[in-house]
């Protein structure tokens, strides 16, 4: 299968125009169909050893999205604690999650059980499951943008009180709580470059040649 021109540049549109999106939701419904093809995306990622080791926890019920705020606000209450002075009061200052706002939240899991104990690829790097479940995440995140979708990855949060929220086994870690919503509008650069917190690296600085 062919790529041709105007598709590779609607890829690449679309990865340069990705964002995580926290203070732009809207509360307009996410369809059915459009929720569906996004998750199809992100299950079409790939996996070591084709072991496909997510699940896609789908969250509309208010009150338990209050849970998993409520997870966030212990979770960021601790960051800022490690943050001094100024930087601190910046760090407070910035919105970081959309998780009431946004109309869906979906939990991506990695159940690093499934096709057993021995797994093609994850022999010497046991951790390659977990990486195959944040490809989905991103799978997930570009057909996001491509149907004019926001998302936002709520990374300020502990495991055990998304586990605790959605009723997850012990067993299956989740990787990832995103805010899913049409957005009023996306910002041409990230919140955090726009702030000033950091600069985005020169890619020169980051190609290495052969050895480091």
């Amino acid at each position: 299968m062919t790529i041709n021109a105007d598709e590779r540049d609607a890829l690449y549109k679309v990865i340069y125009s990705r964002r995580d999106v926290r203070g732009q939701f809207l509360a307009d419904p996410v369809p059915e169909e459009v929720l569906r093809r996004v998750l199809d995306a992100a299950h079409h990622a790939p996996s070591v050893g084709f072991m496909q080791p997510w699940d896609f926890v789908v969250v509309r019920d208010f009150e338990v999205r209050k849970q998993i705020k409520a997870g966030f606000e212990t979770a960021h209450a601790e960051a800022a604690a490690k943050f001094d002075g100024e930087r601190r009061e910046r760090y407070l200052g910035f919105k970081l999650e959309g998780i009431l706002e946004a109309p869906v939240g979906v939990c991506v899991t990695c159940d690093r059980t499934r096709s057993g104990e021995v797994v093609i690829g994850r022999t010497a790097n046991p951790e390659m499951d977990l990486y195959s479940s944040v490809c989905a995440v991103q799978n997930l995140w570009l057909a996001a943008r491509a149907e004019n979708l926001g998302v936002g990855w709520v990374s300020i949060i502990h495991h055990d009180s998304v586990r605790q929220a959605l009723g997850i086994p012990e067993h299956i870690v989740p990787v990832a709580w995103l805010c899913i919503g049409y957005v009023s509008f996306f910002h041409e650069t990230p919140e955090l470059e726009q702030a000033g917190w950091l600069p985005r690296l020169v890619l020169d600085d980051l190609v290495h040649q052969e050895q480091w």
